[in-house]
């Protein structure tokens, strides 16, 4: 019985043989490279390998469209080797983008702007997807850029630009670079020629200038909430009452005009006023109005308590959040990183005239030659991040308006600081 089941079995492996002689070649390969083979199969047979698709929206504000759309289809076509991409722009306001997106961050776009100081709402509500590469970031843009893209050690938002705040426009026909570091100069000089120096006292963030350099503080609490602020400190080498004097001195004199954004520059148009705080929003219209003669630096000094005080301003800047909620994190994170880049902020000034926050940007010949970049820049040295919370403006417009106004109110100064303060840090 041995024998016979032995002839049997040697009989079919013979037969086995002459089987998988007969078989063609590739199914012999596909045979013997077992399991893993047979998961690259498909693509061996079809000769194709399936690409990645990448599907990404962008939202910008309504006068960066051209710039978008540009930046939107060169990252396209830099990274077409690795993928099949489709970026879409969208319009959205940077001042309410934190509102669009809170509708519905599932819906809401992958990549987005925004201005800074929406950030810390955004980071705590989960919304942005903190930045990867820091310590690029860190080494890439300037310092202050980078502190309004972090919240705490944490950078949560790709800094755009650096050009958000106010300095000093001025006509040079008028003024000397030795005039200009010098508001009581200035206001001398411009009421000896029947015009005048201008300034915004209805808005409290421009306000600021007067209080920032002082030693005294305003900002926004751990909470995120409510604010700190002493400026109606009664002791120290300047105080309070120091400054709200000094506010009453300028507004006394014959060359200062107390007027908003837009009453400035009509005002630089038609002559009457030769100099006035503002910011890069007004640098074309300024530039065709006064050619040559328009001149722009970092914010003068003022006299106060007997001493000078280099004036302060708010900053801020444009910033680039990754949604937390999108479907293509890592993509997302990599268009942000390229709308930054120093060629993209270099474009972006070329088409937009705004301040670089990259620092090889910020230091090319075109940005420095533009006057309002070059005193954005130069008075960062001197600016705070706008941190604070709604209760700020409302009180401090009140108490500079009294001032502009001569103290109209006849209220002891003391009494308007603590009243403003109170309000300012109320919960």
């Amino acid at each position: 019985m041995k024998t016979a089941y032995r002839s049997k079995f040697q009989d079919s492996v013979k037969s086995l043989r002459r089987m998988l002689f007969l078989l063609p070649a590739g199914v012999m390969l596909l045979a013997g490279c077992g399991k893993d083979v047979g998961k690259d199969a498909p693509e061996q047979v079809s000769g194709k390998v399936e690409r990645e698709q990448v599907s990404l929206t962008v939202w910008g504000a309504q006068e960066d469209a051209e710039l978008l759309e540009r930046m939107a289809r060169s990252f396209e076509e830099a990274y077409q080797d690795e993928a099949d991409i489709q970026v879409t722009c969208g319009e959205q306001g940077e001042a309410n983008c934190k509102d669009a997106m809170f509708a519905d961050l599932e819906k809401g776009a992958d990549v987005f702007t925004f201005a800074d100081d929406q950030l810390n709402a955004l980071a705590a509500a989960g919304a942005l997807e903190p930045v990867a590469d820091a310590d690029t970031i860190r080494a890439e843009h300037l310092q202050t850029a980078v502190e309004a893209a972090s919240v705490g050690d944490t950078v949560y938002a790709y800094p755009l630009t650096a050009d958000n705040g106010y300095f000093l426009y001025y006509d040079k026909e008028f003024f000397t670079q030795e005039d200009i570091l010098s508001l009581e100069k200035m206001l001398e000089i411009a009421a000896d020629n029947g015009k005048y120096v201008a300034m915004d006292w209805s808005s409290a963030w421009y306000v600021y200038a007067f209080f920032g350099n002082t030693g005294m503080e305003v900002g926004l609490n751990e909470d995120g909430i409510t604010n700190y602020c002493d400026w109606n400190k009664k002791e120290g080498a300047i105080k309070g009452v120091d400054v709200a004097q000094s506010m009453l001195d300028i507004a006394a004199s014959p060359g200062f005009s107390n007027r908003n954004d837009a009453a400035f520059l009509q005002g630089m148009q038609d002559g009457s006023v030769i100099a006035g705080i503002s910011g890069v929003w007004n640098a074309k219209e300024l530039q065709q109005t006064l050619g040559e003669r328009m001149g722009a630096a970092k914010l003068p000094s003022y006299t106060c308590a007997g001493q000078q005080v280099q004036m302060a301003s708010f900053s801020g800047c444009k910033l680039v959040g990754v949604n937390a909620y999108s479907k293509e994190p890592d993509w997302a994170a990599r268009l942000a990183a390229w709308m930054v880049s120093e060629e993209n902020q270099e474009l972006r000034f070329e088409m937009r005239g705004q301040g670089p926050s990259n620092k090889q940007a910020a230091q090319s010949e075109q940005v420095q030659q533009a006057p309002a970049i070059a005193a954005i820049l130069e008075q960062s040295e001197y600016s705070q991040l706008q941190r604070i919370s709604g209760k700020f403006w409302v009180p401090v417009e009140t108490f500079a308006g009294n001032m502009a106004l001569l103290n109209a109110s006849g209220e002891d100064l003391q009494k308007q600081l603590d009243a403003m303060v109170e309000q300012v840090i109320a919960r």
